[in-house]
């Protein structure tokens, strides 16, 4: 008859089996600072047929407050790229937006739950930049209100969107003109791909909002932009609430 082996040898050998299992999951798993890798955003062809006419679109243009969760559809998504600063006449390489000297220095950075990604209208796909959710982490504190200003009371900041996009000017794509000029046509430019966004979110029921206020310089460090690289504008972008 087989003698069982020691009760107390066992249960060390089993302990050492189960502390080595877990030493191999946790070797493999991400570290906090590590960062899923993102794949890029094939998109689709935008559809040019849709949305409101243009006076009826302007008629209904309006900025928005809340939005629902609800995350873009592919569609909506590829349209609303598209016709903020999209290639719309390859065949000369021109875009949707105009641009000082034809510089295209105005880039699209979308913020979305999974990450951040940059449009590359020749493409027309979404490059990923950075993996994380830093949505909420865009707007700036406004400052207290002085209690002697007189008007309505402020109302309270807007609730996060589904989408941010920060519109970032590169002046190294200007092929002349001094730094302060560079400044003025970026801003221009940031300024005209801004009014697309609006103007196809007003005709295609989508909500935005143009808006200064942000915390540049935590977009500068989480993006790494080059001294070059300017940011001037953010839209947030959702269906209504």
């Amino acid at each position: 008859m087989k003698t069982p082996g020691n009760p107390v040898h066992y249960v060390v050998k089993e302990t050492l089996y189960r502390f080595f299992l877990a030493a191999i999951v946790i070797f493999f798993l991400p570290s906090p600072g590590q960062t899923q890798e993102l794949k890029p955003i094939r998109l689709n062809e935008p559809n040019k047929q849709r949305g409101l006419p243009f006076m009826e679109a302007l008629s209904v243009k309006a900025s928005a407050r809340e939005w629902s969760e609800r995350e873009l559809s592919l569609q909506d998504l590829s349209d609303l790229v598209w016709a903020a600063n999209g290639i719309n006449r390859p065949e000369e390489k021109k875009y949707t937006a105009s641009s000082a000297m034809n510089a295209h220095d105005v880039d699209l950075y979308l913020f979305m739950r999974d990450g951040v990604y940059i449009y590359d209208a020749n493409t027309h796909a979404l490059t990923p930049i950075v993996s994380g959710d830093f949505r909420s982490q865009l707007m700036m504190t406004p400052p207290p209100r002085p209690k002697d200003v007189g008007g309505p009371p402020p109302r309270s900041a807007p609730s996060n969107p589904p989408i941010q996009i920060i519109l970032i000017s590169d002046f190294t794509r200007f092929r002349a003109g001094t730094q302060e000029l560079k400044h003025e046509w970026g801003a221009i430019d940031a300024g005209i791909v801004s009014q697309n966004i609006s103007l196809f979110c007003a005709a295609t029921g989508i909500k935005t909002r143009p808006r200064a206020s942000m915390d540049k310089e935590k977009i500068r460090k989480l993006l790494n932009l080059k001294e070059t690289q300017y940011v001037y504008l953010n839209h947030p972008i959702g269906y209504a609430k």
